[in-house]
């Protein structure tokens, strides 16, 4: 289930004092990283995800500097659209003194652009927090499939896409 606001939709992640943006690459996890994904760092178990065969794990790193995660993504790839399990801000990227912005749109925007890649159309779905089923609306144009299911359509996907990857 999804538990994250989407702070700004930026073309990479920005620095959250000075403004200044870092192009960013997205990534699959390899078992070195795991090192780095404890429970003190991070609020879900990214080893115990990394160990399900059938999710893919993505990591953000900026071009500049890629040995810090700035961002995690568990996703499946499904017959017929892209499944959204986990998303999660590094913790230098959370609160009110985040380091960066655009960590988890950037995050989003690949799931859409895998949803591309696999002739999805762009369909992303995930299980959203109802208090943040709002957010998702307003923040991605996500829209509501069932209960707290939610989803990202073609032209929405497509928004996402051009944004992060031009």
């Amino acid at each position: 289930m999804l538990n994250l606001e989407i702070d700004k939709l930026t073309n990479s992640i920005e620095h959250a004092v000075t403004g200044e943006t870092f192009e960013t690459l997205v990534v699959q996890v390899e078992a070195s990283n795991l090192k780095s994904l404890g429970v003190r760092s991070w609020v879900f178990d990214w080893k115990k995800e990394f160990a399900n065969q059938s999710r893919q794990l993505y990591k953000l790193v900026a071009t500049a500097d890629k040995s810090i995660i700035h961002g995690l993504l568990s996703l499946s790839i499904n017959e017929d659209h892209i499944f959204m399990h986990l998303i999660e801000n590094s913790k230098g990227n959370k609160g009110a003194n985040k380091q960066y912005l655009g960590v988890a749109g950037n995050l989003i925007a690949y799931a859409c652009k895998l949803s591309f890649e696999n002739g999805f159309d762009g369909i992303v779905v995930f299980e959203s927090k109802t208090s943040l089923i709002t957010h998702y609306q307003i923040s991605v144009g996500a829209k509501i499939l069932a209960g707290n299911r939610m989803f990202i359509d073609t032209k929405e996907s497509s928004l996402l896409v051009k944004r992060y990857f031009k």
